[in-house]
């Protein structure tokens, strides 16, 4: 069931590594009915692409001409997203703390950003989606019906993200997740290309000190009364 009748909704969720906007994005989707976007699987797609055939994550001169014998798309099983690379899922490949800086470096050069823009947008003017991602209401959907600026701490997003790793038996420390945290803001925030940054009529919220379920709860709040539901 979509939120508003006869016509997609679209709610665009920013903010830096480690808020939780996944995690929340999902829950919500289900909740009020949209489908869900995790951009970042996109991204991070290409940078394991890229780390599987050697390239130098950095450098657009090697990742361009990669990207013309590549496809992504995101496939939805049971309201679950999956995103599949040449006909591959790796859905589960991709949620490595190497793969993680790698995605933050791709998604810096103009060419994979215009890669997975039209696949983005065109999804969204589809159907009723909740989008997460670095520059969703600034570049991705300007015309959001809903744009959110979801951050933490980065001790508060460090730790969320040293746990999640935990439990799928990755082999990590929190220091070295901190760590990776801090120089991925720094990254994802001075790029040249879509830096991140909240839109000008986003809604700032900080879940520092949250729960998930208070989180979700917030948030739900604020995008009901937002369309005036």
């Amino acid at each position: 069931m979509e939120i508003r009748d006869n016509k997609p909704v679209a709610i665009a969720i920013d903010g830096p590594s480690g808020a939780g906007k996944s995690t929340i994005a999902r829950i919500l989707a289900s909740e009020l009915g949209c489908l869900y976007v995790d951009t970042g699987a996109l991204y991070r797609t290409v940078g394991y692409a890229a780390l599987c055939r050697g390239i130098d994550v950095k450098s657009v001169t090697e990742v361009e001409p990669m990207l013309r014998e590549i496809t992504v798309e995101l496939r939805h099983q049971n309201g679950v997203q999956r995103v599949w690379l040449n006909g591959e899922d790796v859905s589960d490949r991709i949620r490595t703390p190497e793969v993680s800086m790698a995605a933050s470096a791709v998604s810096a050069l103009p060419p994979v950003r215009q890669f997975l823009f039209h696949l983005q947008q065109d999804t969204a003017r589809r159907q009723s989606v909740i989008m997460d991602g670095r520059d969703i209401g600034t570049v991705v959907l300007p015309f959001a019906d809903v744009k959110i600026f979801l951050t933490a701490s980065a001790e508060d997003r460090a730790q969320r993200r040293y746990l999640e790793l935990q439990e799928k038996g990755v082999d990590t420390s929190y220091d070295e997740v901190l760590r990776d945290m801090k120089e991925r803001d720094h990254n994802d925030a001075t790029r040249a290309a879509a830096p991140l940054k909240a839109a000008d009529d986003a809604i700032l919220v900080d879940t520092s000190g949250n729960t998930l379920e208070q989180s979700v709860a917030l948030l739900k709040e604020i995008i009901l009364n937002a369309l005036g539901v």
